[in-house]
């Protein structure tokens, strides 16, 4: 009998960790993400299973909440094979890289101030250290294109189809045999927003009995993404008239080649004043881009048959701290891009410090600020915030625009869900539970389908 048990992604959005066990005994886990926002406390717990029993990672693409555990999988035991595409694979490593660096740093720092309380003892090791993930990653791999049959026995087989969300990203069709029975089951990995212009929308799916899907938006629907980069282009070309500058914190993943995208058309189209200098101030972000300009094969039509999609005269690339710096040397007419998106870290906050105190200047802020991080304070109306010790007033212009995501909306999940023929049941995960009550209605009433939203830990029988 062949079942799945959600270690993760089951009524909140991230850690997504999927495991199936087969007829035929293969154990295969799809995704090992990490917890984030107020669930980040269960990277610490056990994982639920024995990593040394898994065979096949399926990774359905590059984003921490899909691949932060991997890492501490490996430092469990797991040597498997992990299955990706080469695009997962090269952002793979870029997340798990600079993710282990900051866990470090964090504990460094954390250390520091409990030495001086005496209480170092209480200070949590980091999760696993760039040499677990230099490990991990010397695994055994399989670099799959989209469309490719891979058997994972004589009695499994899995496709991977391009899910439209990130560069590399996909779904998951794999058909196995069940007590002799031929069955079909579908992971959606998360689906891509069908208005964003760099991807291509998700590839439909065929046909399968039961569906795990993407549940992240389903109880609402996007703004419309051309208004939303009208808003976007508008708040720019104000601020730089004024004489000020725009702040852009943004996640270095699929969001920030959206942005360079918009600001490379509005420089082919002469849109931006001559003397407007446009700095990525990520590290992370440019090897992303690079990245991204390497597999443009990938990308949407609109964006493949461009030699350079992310390149334009005004773009400058601040890779080292002193570079960073140098910014500050410009005092108007500059465009800064740089993490962390959620403002909670990052090279933003020493722009901030420098410029958020200035009414002549903008915050853009493009995608979404969580619960308690210093990006959802700003929206919020707060008045001053404080930077490395230092009270600052906020008299930048700020602006918030939501059109941007890079997940499917309530109208697309469900489109996307119709198209699979022979659906029996559909199972929902990666969403807020609040949110999958709404989309389980929403799918029974359009659908007319069984729907059910996985809790973490359960036993689902395929």
């Amino acid at each position: 009998m062949t079942i799945e048990i959600s270690y993760g992604a089951a009524e909140v959005v991230t850690g997504s960790c999927h495991f199936v066990k087969f007829d035929d005994g293969t154990k295969a886990l799809i995704d090992c993400g990490m917890f984030q926002g107020l669930d980040e406390w269960k990277n610490y717990e056990p994982l639920g299973f024995n990593a040394k029993e898994i065979d096949y990672l399926l990774v359905t693409h590059g984003h921490l909440d899909h691949v932060g555990r991997i890492p501490l999988l490996y430092k469990e035991g797991f040597r498997g094979k992990i299955i990706a595409t080469a695009a997962t694979f090269e952002l793979m490593k870029i997340v798990l890289l600079d993710t282990a660096h900051l866990m470090q740093e964090d504990f460094e720092t954390a250390f520091r101030k409990a030495q001086r309380r005496g209480e170092e003892d209480l200070v949590k090791k980091p999760l696993y250290t760039k040499r677990d993930v230099k490990a991990a990653l010397k695994l055994p791999r399989r670099v799959v294109k989209y469309g490719q049959n891979i058997k994972l026995s004589p009695n499994i087989a899995v496709r991977y189809k391009d899910a439209g969300h990130i560069i590399g990203s996909a779904f998951l069709e794999i058909e196995y045999k069940d007590d002799g029975v031929h069955k079909k089951v579908i992971f959606s990995g998360d689906l891509g927003n069908r208005q964003v212009h760099l991807n291509p929308p998700p590839t439909d799916p065929t046909s399968a009995r039961h569906l795990f899907i993407e549940s992240t938006y389903g109880d609402r629907l996007h703004k419309n993404y051309e208004e939303s980069v009208k808003e976007f282009k508008e708040a720019i070309m104000m601020t730089l008239k004024r004489g000020g500058n725009v702040l852009i914190p943004s996640f270095a993943i699929e969001r920030t080649q959206q942005i360079l995208c918009i600001l490379k058309e509005m420089s082919d189209h002469r849109e931006l004043p001559p003397h407007t200098e446009v700095y990525l101030d990520s590290p992370m972000a440019i090897k992303t881009t690079h990245v991204y300009q390497k597999y443009r094969h990938l990308l949407s039509d609109y964006c493949k048959h461009q030699p350079a999609p992310f390149d334009f005269p005004h773009l400058r690339f601040a890779t080292s701290t002193n570079a960073s710096k140098r910014i500050n040397a410009k005092k108007s007419g500059n465009i800064i891009i740089a993490g962390s998106g959620m403002c909670n870290g990052g090279r933003i906050l020493h722009h901030f410090k420098h410029r958020i105190w200035d009414p002549k200047n903008s915050v853009i802020f493009v995608g979404y600020q969580a619960e308690g991080t210093l990006g959802r304070d700003i929206i919020e109306g707060a008045r001053f915030i404080e930077i490395y010790g230092e009270r600052i007033a906020i008299r930048a212009k700020i602006f918030t625009i939501n059109g941007f995501s890079a997940h499917a909306d309530q109208n697309e999940l469900t489109s996307w869900a119709g198209k699979v023929h022979g659906l029996e049941k559909i199972f929902l995960i990666h969403g807020e539970e609040d949110k999958q009550q709404v989309f389980k209605k929403h799918l029974i009433k359009t659908l007319h389908k069984k729907v059910h939203i996985v809790k973490q830990g359960e036993i689902i029988h395929l």
